[in-house]
């Protein structure tokens, strides 16, 4: 058979229902990937945050300058696969750099490599943090390198006549693609909530890593098995390229004649008219024209992936309890592909059809700047959520200051004078009602009329027993509300025997007056035992929301027996968190209508302004505004002092607003293209541009000749 357009040679290829057998391994490919990708990113922001321990601001940084690069890196891999190793080979070695990557991320998460004396925290953290980096970037290689491959290899599997299978192939992918993202982040962060170790049990992010890197083995498997089925093209070159050079060659072509002595040109891109045709240039120009309404789109992308990070955060301080089920912080994010799959149909069908009917002439550039501010809207939204939240965190000490909360081991109440403060009386077996705020470390207390000086520490918070004799002792309560949803649990001894608490396999032996160190308790029924030295027992059971912490007093009359939970009291030190997770849904579907309008609008309107040759430089460019809007956060999130989170969100909802303006200004001005008129045009005059440039060519061949026949005539004279 003879080689048809650069392809391999055609045989008789499986095919089933009219549909070559192929494409069956291109979609398990896809669905398989963007598990992986989705799944290793839900998961990630916390991963930064817990495991290895850095900060909201710098694991937000981290992160969006790993999606920046995932983002960047499919520029990379179209060049390779049209210039050089074609979309097979591309999409198998970039796969196997992924895999790689994904394997690294895994390992890089087990805590029991330098965990040498088995406490659960890595002793080497910089060993995590090298490798986890490295797994990141090679995934960012891997992932972004054949983002522009698969589709476009999905594509190369169909004859000519098979249009409509085609079609239907691209709804399948982009089917795989949700199905892939939404089973994603709901199962991974269920994975990585587990406890898990050899030695040590901490939450299992090796598990949440592993799974997605072993759903990339079965993507590279899968691929490679239908390898003998496939229509593989070989390398025509990348028309991005050579719009790059064509670009190139006009700019310096036009630096080279900036003296007022050359004429102007209609467009700067005609100075590129003595090297590329005019059809060329044209197209060129249309493309031009879309990119440069490219240019504020990237403030969009800025907020819209803060969804994995930001807005992630903002989960692990809010009560997820759904009550028949728990969601965790990282499976918020699945309601962005659900609203997805629920808002583009009610769009195209019942939206958009309603605008019309009142004769609103809604337009693409329209509907993108209405996505904006809908994006904005849902960070105003945002803010407004975390002022509530913020009222619901405690205030912990300056790095001046010290609090200090009082504890009543007596039956009765006792009057308490703190030097410098309001007198109070503190409530037998209870504690003060909040923490005292003091700028000085040294304190006089009155007790009952017994004055004891009472030391304290800078940006601590304390927890003095008292009772009748004054102070007793002094505990170091938690500066911090607890994170990843767990509750910090305490006991103190009122009592007049040495007591052990224990909890599943954690212990803590504990004399009269002395406070254990605190439990991290999951939410939920927790059950503690109470035991004395002659091994009397009291089950003990409390019910807890997520973030709080608990001082767990054992009184003095405190009595074992079937009623001896009666007498023990629970003091609150940290409020459970009190906003439920489901007043995120309202920003997440503003956030989807937004991008809903935004995104595939934005598509639409780039492919029908841009010529048919050419889809994929827009492509690139659409992609590098995700790339540039994940820059912005990560520059904000280092660079900005903003000492509130809700700050923050307002300042990207009014930079979004501002860019939706100036974006606007831009669309007014905007002229619609029909690129297929435009290149019929210049398709007409491209015979007789040719034989005008041959005939230049000729012209400047001859006056050469004569030059040069001139030039030996001098010389054989000489």
């Amino acid at each position: 058979m003879a080689d048809i357009e650069g392809k391999k040679e055609r045989k008789e290829r499986p095919s089933c229902l009219g549909y070559p057998v192929s494409i069956f391994f291109i979609v398990v490919n896809e669905f398989c990937e963007r598990f992986s990708y989705y799944g290793m990113k839900a998961v990630l922001v916390l991963y930064f945050k817990y495991f290895i321990g850095w900060d909201n601001d710098f694991s937000t940084t981290i992160y969006h300058t790993f999606v920046a690069l995932c983002y960047l890196t499919p520029i990379m891999g179209a060049i390779i696969a049209d210039s050089w190793l074609g979309k097979f080979k591309t999409i198998v070695y970039l796969s196997i750099v992924y895999t790689i990557g994904q394997v690294i991320m895994a390992v890089s998460a087990i805590h029991d490599i330098t965990d040498s004396n088995r406490d659960g925290v890595p002793e080497n953290m910089t060993f995590h943090v090298a490798l986890s980096m490295l797994g990141l970037i090679l995934i960012a290689l891997g992932t972004g390198g054949i983002k522009p491959c698969v589709a476009a290899f999905g594509g190369d599997q169909f004859e000519d006549h098979q249009e409509k299978q085609r079609s239907t192939f691209f709804s399948i992918f982009y089917l795989s693609i949700n199905a892939g993202s939404l089973l994603s982040t709901l199962i991974t962060p269920i994975l990585r909530s587990q406890d898990c170790g050899i030695y040590s049990k901490r939450s299992c992010f090796p598990l949440a890593f592993g799974v997605p890197a072993a759903l990339m083995v079965v993507a590279l498997v899968a691929f490679v098995a239908g390898h003998s089925m496939y229509i593989m093209e070989s390398p025509k070159g990348n028309i991005l390229l050579q719009v790059m050079k064509c670009i190139g060659f006009a700019v310096k072509n036009r630096f080279r004649h900036r003296s007022k002595q050359y004429p102007k040109r209609e467009h700067w891109m005609d100075w590129a008219d003595e090297k590329y045709d005019k059809l060329l240039i044209a197209q060129v120009k249309m493309v031009l024209k879309v990119l440069f309404l490219y240019i504020p789109l990237p403030m969009f992308w800025a907020l819209f992936d803060q969804q994995g990070s930001r807005w992630t955060l903002q989960a692990t301080t809010m009560d997820g309890n759904f009550g028949a089920f728990i969601i965790q912080p990282d499976q918020m994010q699945i309601v962005n592909p659900v609203l997805i799959v629920i808002m583009v149909p009610i769009m195209d069908s019942a939206i958009y059809p309603l605008i019309k009917k009142c004769h609103i002439n809604f337009t693409p550039l329209r509907r993108m700047t209405v996505g904006m501010l809908l994006a904005a809207l849902a960070f105003v939204a945002a803010a407004l959520l975390q002022i509530e939240i913020d009222r619901t965190i405690p205030k912990f000490p300056s790095s001046s200051e010290t609090q200090v909360k009082f504890l009543n081991l007596e039956n009765t109440s006792l009057p308490v004078i703190v030097e410098g403060q309001n007198p109070f009386d503190v409530p037998s077996f209870d504690a003060s009602n909040e923490y005292m705020t003091l700028d000085a470390m040294n304190a006089t207390v009155s007790v009952g009329g017994i004055n004891t000086t009472g030391s304290f520490l800078k940006e601590m918070r304390h927890t003095v027993l008292i009772d009748a004799r004054g102070l007793l002792a002094t505990l170091n309560d938690t500066r911090e509300k607890p994170s990843q949803g767990l509750n910090a649990i305490r006991f103190v001894n009122g009592f007049s025997t040495p007591l052990n608490i224990t909890k599943s396999d954690e212990l803590a032996l504990l004399s009269p007056l002395e406070g254990s160190e605190y439990f991290m308790v999951s939410h939920g029924k927790t059950n503690f035992t109470i035991v004395n030295l002659n091994e009397q027992k009291c089950s003990y059971i409390m019910h807890l929301g997520f973030g709080s912490s608990y001082t767990v007093l054992i009184p003095s009359n405190f009595s074992f027996g079937d009623t001896c939970h009666e007498s023990i009291k629970a003091v609150q030190e940290i409020e459970p968190n009190g906003i439920h997770m489901a007043w995120q849904i309202i920003q997440y579907f503003l956030m989807t209508c937004g991008e809903v309008v935004f995104s595939v609008t934005g598509l639409d309107f780039s492919y029908s302004q841009a010529p048919s040759n050419m889809k994929s430089v827009l492509q690139a460019g659409w992609l590098l505004t995700v790339a540039v809007g994940n820059i912005v956060v990560l520059i904000v999130a280092e660079a900005g002092s903003l000492p509130d989170q809700w700050a923050e969100y307002l300042l990207f909802a009014s930079l979004l607003v501002a860019v939706s303006v100036i974006f606007a200004i831009m669309a007014y001005f905007y002229t619609y293209m029909d690129p297929t008129e435009i290149e019929a045009q210049f398709m007409e005059l491209e015979p007789e541009d040719k034989k005008k440039k041959e005939l230049e060519m000729t012209t400047k061949d001859n006056a050469a000749y004569v030059h040069s026949e001139n030039a030996d005539v001098k010389q054989t004279k000489i």
